[in-house]
């Protein structure tokens, strides 16, 4: 297993360290540890892809699990940081708070469903400036949510730049599909060309039919 891949690995074991310690209130400063491991997690996601381009270490295992685990990472913490205050930490309503995430992780199936077409059909679809600007920002305002409790004069720009990253979330989907719509259209289309047409009857069997039918 090459070095990208390896940091791969170690992103996904450090997802359930992040999460017990996020939600183990009973051991001091557990939210500045959940804080560190969560930074030293994100910042795999960044080595792990420079590394594998720079050295040319791509892998099939690579392009699966590296993200897989980010968006492991991602859903992780907001959904422990949803449960944990009611959402406080993400605005005023646990509702709204919970129609954010979802938002965010359809915005992930979605994409992955169209990485998946687009990869059968031999297309690399490579990452947009608004959905890098999205990543930048969920993380940043991750970082700050999961603090935010302790250092609670960041409240509102903790808010502020949550929503500011939703925003982006249903920004970059649309751009994505706008730009990408074709890669389905494609394979729609090809579908429909493959499917295999039904053979006629023969005038043999019409006539067994028939004899049988008497």
């Amino acid at each position: 297993m090459n070095l990208p891949n390896k940091l791969t690995v170690l992103r996904v074991i450090l997802i359930p360290v992040f999460v017990f310690f996020l939600l183990a209130s009973f051991v001091p400063y557990n939210a500045y540890i959940a804080l560190g491991v969560f930074i030293v997690a994100s910042v795999t996601d960044f080595l792990d892809g420079a590394i594998a381009r720079k050295k040319n270490l791509v892998t099939n295992f690579g392009k699966f699990m590296d993200p897989l685990a980010d968006k492991l990472l991602v859903v992780s913490a907001l959904m422990c940081l949803l449960i944990i205050d009611g959402g406080e930490r993400m605005c005023v309503s646990q509702t709204l708070g919970l129609i954010a995430v979802l938002v965010i992780v359809a915005r992930e199936f979605i994409i992955s469903g169209f990485r998946l077409v687009a990869s059968d059909a031999g297309i690399v679809i490579a990452a947009s400036m608004w959905g890098k600007f999205k990543t930048a920002t969920t993380m940043i305002a991750i970082c700050l949510m999961i603090v935010v409790k302790e250092l609670p004069f960041l409240k509102d720009v903790t808010m502020v730049l949550f929503w500011v990253a939703v925003t982006l979330t249903i920004v970059s989907l649309v751009d994505y599909i706008v730009k990408n719509i074709h890669v389905l259209s494609d394979a729609f289309t090809k579908t429909k060309k493959e499917e295999p047409v039904a053979a006629a009857p023969t005038e043999m069997t019409d006539n067994n039919e028939q004899n049988e039918n008497v």
